[in-house]
């Protein structure tokens, strides 16, 4: 049987943010949820159909692969044979789910249990580069500020010679149970917060956090290509874990500054070239620069103001392989200024023989003139 698309079956648009979502999802988990719904199979399915398009819609990643392959893109991610959500709720992602969305309302959800290790946070660095470093490609240093576990109780938290104990009101379990209506709900322990063991004599190098902070210089390899808001996560740089958990990563959030002399767009780059007005006239070679170095650039006769030239493989290379793109350069031609006495009798000279060519030598303006013209004609006063 075919699956429903996930926007459907949460009953939002494509565009819907996060919390449209996770509002949605909320609604459709209150009303199908099987305690709600005892020995009611079709209530359950509905119910896991809903918990298995929020898995995809509310990660970013899922979604993103979703919204352009489809089930294709994350069927299996969960984990077993099914799709998000398959075999019971996905092997955890139901819990994970269900304390994200009703963490809020009863304290639950996202805190250790019973002392287990956590995961480091994520952190994010941005990065500014130059408009050349970016096409090319670079390695830089950088210093980030990082949690890492104390080297003095080694990450325990408890002064040294003496450790934590388990936690009196959850017996080691990290949470306690309370009763809300139909639901029996799990929140974390008010006393250890989660981790199941309290510390009596807590570390006085890190305060019994387990964790101190550190500037750490890192090496970031970036690849060809990389635009504004492109990221590389350096893997195992983030926070340390609680409890001897691993540590998070690092996104380095790349910026590109803007370049005095080249826009991007993509693949490809722009710049303007001012050329006079005897070059554009007569046509001439100039020299035009390029992140490779100068080139000539061939101007023909008659050339108008504007017209682009294209400068094939001289962009930017696409950062996951592939041709590079182009450099598209448009002239304008430039008005001169400051003329002495007898370069204005030359021009004035000029303009006594453009006179008597009419349409010929400036078609352009006829044409537009001629438009007006009939513009006025036409019209009834």
């Amino acid at each position: 049987m075919a699956k429903r698309d996930y926007y459907e079956v949460l009953g939002i648009s494509r565009e819907a943010d996060e919390k449209e979502a996770k509002k949605a999802y909320r609604r459709l988990a209150m009303k199908y949820h099987p305690d709600r719904n005892p020995d009611d199979k079709e209530a359950e399915e509905k119910f896991k159909e809903a918990t298995e398009a929020y898995d995809v819609i509310s990660d970013p990643q899922k979604r993103a692969a979703y919204d352009q392959f489809g089930h294709a893109a994350v069927d299996g991610s969960a984990g077993g044979g099914g799709g998000p959500g398959a075999g019971g709720f996905g092997g955890g992602s139901f819990s994970d789910i269900f304390g994200d969305v009703f963490g809020d309302i009863f304290g639950g959800g996202g805190a250790a249990r019973g002392g287990r290790s956590n995961r480091g946070a994520d952190l994010r660095y941005t990065l500014d580069l130059d408009l050349e470093e970016a096409v090319k490609g670079t390695t830089v240093k950088i210093r980030v500020p990082t949690s890492v576990a104390c080297d003095v109780c080694d990450g325990s938290g408890a002064e040294k010679g003496t450790k934590a104990e388990t936690c009196g009101t959850c017996n080691g379990a990290g949470q306690v149970r309370m009763q809300q209506g139909f639901f029996s709900i799990q929140q974390t322990c008010p006393t250890c917060r989660g981790a199941g063991k309290v510390i009596k004599s807590p570390c006085r190098a890190c305060h019994g956090s387990g964790l101190k902070e550190e500037q750490k210089t890192l090496s970031v390899k970036v690849p060809p290509g990389v635009d504004t808001g492109d990221r590389i996560r350096l893997t195992g740089e983030g926070e340390a874990g609680a409890n001897g958990g691993p540590p998070g990563d690092l996104y380095v959030q790349v910026a590109v500054r803007e370049h005095k002399i080249f826009a991007r767009d993509g693949r490809n780059l722009y710049c303007e070239v001012p050329i006079s007005f005897a070059d554009a006239a007569l046509g001439g070679e100039l020299e035009v620069p390029t992140l490779d170095g100068r080139v000539k650039l061939k101007i023909p006769e008659e050339t108008q103001t504007g017209k682009l030239f294209r400068l094939r493989g001289k962009g930017v290379p696409p950062v996951r392989g592939g041709a590079p793109g182009d450099l598209l350069c448009r002239v304008v031609v430039e008005t001169p200024v400051k003329l002495n006495k007898r370069q204005k009798e030359l021009l004035r000279e000029f303009q006594d023989t453009m006179a008597d060519s009419g349409s010929k030598q400036a078609p352009k303006k006829h044409g537009w003139f001629e438009g007006v013209k009939g513009f006025f004609d036409d019209m009834k006063f």
